[in-house]
């Protein structure tokens, strides 16, 4: 992996990751089919140009917010001091990381150790006692923190769901190998996808 030394937000942070997927659009990039056209999925095809519009102009694109992730960003340094009391641990907070050739990337919310990852997620009161109730690891998370153990090279991932002034739900993941392997294969051909959007936009306008 490839450590990029940045503080998450910054113009910084935004310029490593631009032009490749990373981990917190991994779902996006697995899904296959949608209501566009040729049922292919309209999420997906707007964030292979939103890539390749990156890779064109060198520059990232404006960054999406709601007042969800706004919500996490204010909430997020508690929840880490919570979890490192509950843990007893030093989580190590590290700015962007990518594969060893730099074509996937992420941002974890905080390393644990040699071998763990921390990711957070605040959520309102009903939805984190439906998480606590079930006492699972939610489906939903699933590409996002496999992707971070591929990136990151760890073995482990806590996700911690967060509210104010309510027990926190934690729950840990391990690596799933034939997993990391099928999104390896996903992300790479989702970089060709990328690259083929490129190609076609610098032969635009050509003469046959």
């Amino acid at each position: 992996m490839r450590l990029i030394d940045c503080q998450q937000g910054t113009p910084e942070w935004h310029a490593a990751r631009a032009g490749i997927p990373t981990a917190s659009e991994f779902s996006t990039v697995l899904v296959s089919k949608g209501r566009g056209k040729d049922g292919e999925s309209v999420t997906r095809r707007r964030y292979i140009h939103k890539l390749a519009g990156e890779r064109i102009t060198g520059e990232p694109a404006d960054s999406y917010t709601n007042q969800f992730m706004d919500r996490g960003h204010v909430m997020e340094p508690q929840a880490r001091e919570d979890y490192a009391f509950i843990k007893d641990v030093d989580p190590q907070l590290v700015g962007f990381v990518t594969t060893d050739d730099g074509m996937a990337g992420c941002s974890p919310d905080s390393l644990i150790g040699e071998d763990g990852a921390l990711e957070i997620k605040t959520a309102a009161p009903h939805i984190l006692l439906d998480h606590m109730f079930k006492g699972e690891f939610p489906p939903e998370h699933k590409a996002q923190t496999q992707g971070v153990l591929w990136v990151c090279e760890r073995e482990w991932i806590d996700l911690l769901i967060y509210w104010p002034k309510m027990k926190p739900f934690i729950v840990r993941s391990r690596r799933d190998e034939a997993y990391i392997a099928d999104l390896a294969k996903a992300v790479a051909a989702f970089n060709d996808e990328v690259a083929a959007v490129v190609d076609r936009y610098q032969r635009y306008g050509m003469a046959a």
